[in-house]
């Protein structure tokens, strides 16, 4: 069961933006003898991106990473990104300002200390299980599985669960 306060959050939301690593990630890296990454991604993220857009809320996935593998799995998950970011705040700003959106009307999911200026800006702060103890305090939501094991999914999940719900 969802607080009402909480639900009124959730409703509120028409465009969410996700951390990568952490997030959508273990937060784990594999390095390969070639210097190349690798990183663990669940696929159900997929699942519950098309959800949000269905239910009329954006994904957009904001990076500070420089690595092209934010790149290659945002395409794959036919989300919008920004990586190699330096200040996620200023480009929630932009993004928001461009689509005529207000702050109150946006959600950010983070997991660092990296993440604290963009979790201060929205009215929706979310922060999956294992974040930093750094950031935990800001949020509004703190999903029940850690990144990159099901986190991002949860709050797709939850956010039909509200969008969906039929009043009693």
């Amino acid at each position: 069961m969802i607080p009402g306060e909480l639900q009124a959050l959730f409703r509120r939301v028409r465009f969410i933006a996700f951390d990568f690593d952490g997030v959508f990630t273990d937060n784990m890296v594999y390095i390969f003898e070639d210097g190349r990454e690798a990183v663990r991604c669940t696929r159900a993220d997929g699942i519950g991106l098309r959800k949000l857009e269905r239910l009329g809320i954006e994904p957009y996935i904001i990076s500070s990473e420089p690595n092209d593998v934010v790149a290659h799995r945002s395409r794959k998950l036919k989300v919008q990104f920004i990586h190699g970011c330096k200040d996620k705040r200023a480009a929630l700003e932009e993004l928001l300002q461009a689509r005529g959106l207000t702050p109150d009307q946006a959600a950010f999911v983070g997991n660092d200390i990296n993440d604290l200026p963009a979790l201060q800006y929205v009215g929706f702060p979310i922060v999956v299980q294992d974040a930093h103890p750094d950031v935990i305090p800001v949020a509004r939501y703190r999903t029940q599985r850690p990144g990159g094991h099901g986190a991002v999914r949860e709050i797709c999940d939850l956010f039909e669960v509200v969008l969906t719900k039929v009043e009693d």
